[in-house]
């Protein structure tokens, strides 16, 4: 099957909550986005689609660490496929691209919350080898993957929209979804 990786588009989002619906058990993630497009907190957002259809979903946002320092973080969340596309490489490529793009934005690492063996693949490393923390408090399953500089460290906090939801964080296994914190 053939399909492109591009920005998002006004016309796409009703398919891209879908996809967000369908691919987490509540609507938490949907609204997340929607608030975090609402208040300008998108850095990058991206899009697998056929000419007529939305198969995937990635979005990165700001991201801050306490003590602040001069690293300039992002975090990746939430990421998605559609059920019946997954295992595909669609995923894959839109990770690839989408941390490209942040490297190419000048980033200094990217944060992740989600299962070690998948993203590893990917450059992703468990954050705390470096000192960084976050606040879900969670050890393996929280990555980091660093495009230059030192190492990061301190508190990582994500955009103040993440708390403000009853947001789950999950750790994905293809198409096993296990729930590994909650907050509310």
């Amino acid at each position: 099957m053939e399909f492109i990786i591009r920005d998002e588009e006004p016309k796409a989002i009703e398919q891209m909550r879908a996809i967000l619906r369908f691919t987490f058990p509540t609507e938490a993630e949907s609204k997340l986005v929607d608030k975090l497009r609402a208040n300008g907190k998108v850095i990058i957002s991206l899009v697998a689609a056929t000419a007529s259809e939305v198969l995937g979903h990635i979005l990165f946002s700001p991201v801050s660490t306490t003590p602040s320092n001069d690293a300039e973080a992002i975090g990746l969340a939430p990421f998605a496929v559609r059920p019946d596309f997954q295992s595909q490489g669609i995923g894959s490529q839109l990770i690839c691209e989408g941390l490209q793009r942040c490297k190419d934005l000048d980033f200094d690492y990217c944060v992740e919350l989600g299962n070690p063996k998948y993203y590893s693949r990917f450059g992703f490393q468990k954050a705390s080898i470096y000192g960084l923390q976050n606040e879900y408090e969670v050890d393996d399953e929280f990555m980091v993957h660093i495009f230059s500089g030192g190492g990061p460290s301190g508190l990582l906090q994500y955009a103040p929209e993440f708390a403000e939801l009853s947001v789950y964080v999950y750790i994905y296994n293809l198409n096993e979804c296990d729930i590994l914190a909650t907050r509310n």
